[in-house]
């Protein structure tokens, strides 16, 4: 029977499409790679890749190995979990990917405590956008992702966290900042700053506001792109216009900013979800099951009661 090491190869080839890289991740030469994927094709009868290809490309017979491994290989990691109880498995490394525009204003509500309260858990955050969370999830390479969904993939278990509305942050001198709460048809879609492309809370704005084609800028003759809610709050001060912000990163303006800059929309509001999500094949239930309800109960209470029937909740 093949080993866990040739399993261990196969899928790192089927990863990179490229032996050397897959040699490269593994901390092996690329003979002594060929030499044991060789030897589990001999093995097995069949063979796993087409190397005629570039980049080359699992066969029938081996894209049905790759997925009887990808099963052995997690039932192989459970292995050294069956001894532990669901309260001592809360220890080991953990890591989660988070999108950019929640990261800032997520993480510091429940870090804390939650460090606090499992400190054998050895927690480590990173930021990506959604794409490169599917894409690390799908690749083993991190245990959960908090994005927003849903993603519709059915690799990818959704844990809904909260509902999240949009509020508008609009200059002072703009027609929208003299309302009480806005609604669509009060906005123009040429005087909204967006987040660059690859971000679903720009798609989700996009949507929103119905806009076609190329989008906006506020000044004619600059193409402005960022990745960061904090540079298009600094270009509405400067610059005019108004941008989106969700519910969490309006919770560090001032009195003066929410009562002068920042506006409601008329309900049903636009929203949101925020999930944790992790792969169906997932190791960790646990560990995630506290973070999950770590985050929740860290939540402003009034936003861990809203519901997505009285909300307009936007897709990515």
């Amino acid at each position: 029977m093949p080993t866990i090491t040739q399993l261990e190869y196969l899928l790192a080839v089927d990863r990179h499409r490229h032996f050397g890289k897959a040699a490269e991740e593994c901390h092996v030469t690329q003979p002594s790679l060929s030499m044991q994927l060789q030897k589990l094709e001999e093995e097995l009868g069949i063979i796993a890749f087409d190397r005629s290809k570039k980049p080359i490309m699992a066969t029938e017979q081996g894209k049905l190995i790759i997925d009887q491994a990808k099963i052995v290989l997690n039932e192989h990691k459970k292995l050294g979990l069956i001894a532990l109880d669901k309260e001592a498995g809360l220890r080991g490394e953990f890591k989660i990917a988070v999108i950019p525009t929640l990261s800032p204003y997520v993480i510091p509500l429940f870090l804390h405590s939650f460090a606090k309260k499992y400190p054998e858990v050895e927690l480590t955050i990173e930021e990506h956008q959604t794409d490169e969370i599917i894409e690390l999830l799908a690749r083993d390479k991190i245990d959960a992702g908090l994005l927003v969904t849903p993603l519709k993939n059915n690799h990818i278990i959704e844990r809904v966290l909260f509902y999240e509305p949009f509020y508008l942050y609009a200059s002072s001198n703009s027609p929208v900042a003299k309302k009480k709460t806005v609604k669509e048809s009060d906005l123009n879609e040429n005087e909204v700053w967006l987040l660059d492309e690859g971000h679903c809370f720009r798609n989700q704005v996009i949507k929103f506001c119905s806009i076609k084609g190329k989008a906006p800028t506020v000044l004619k003759n600059v193409r402005f792109q960022s990745g960061n809610l904090e540079t298009l709050k600094n270009m509405v001060r400067t610059q005019g216009g108004y941008t989106f912000l969700p519910y969490l990163a309006t919770l560090g303006l001032s009195a003066s900013e929410k009562s002068k800059m920042l506006r409601a929309f008329q309900n049903p509001a636009p929203s949101r979800e925020v999930s944790i999500v992790h792969s169906r094949s997932f190791l960790k239930e646990n560990i995630i099951e506290a973070l999950q309800n770590e985050i929740i109960a860290c939540l402003p209470s009034d936003i861990r009661s809203l519901k997505s029937s009285k909300l307009q909740v936007i897709d990515i």
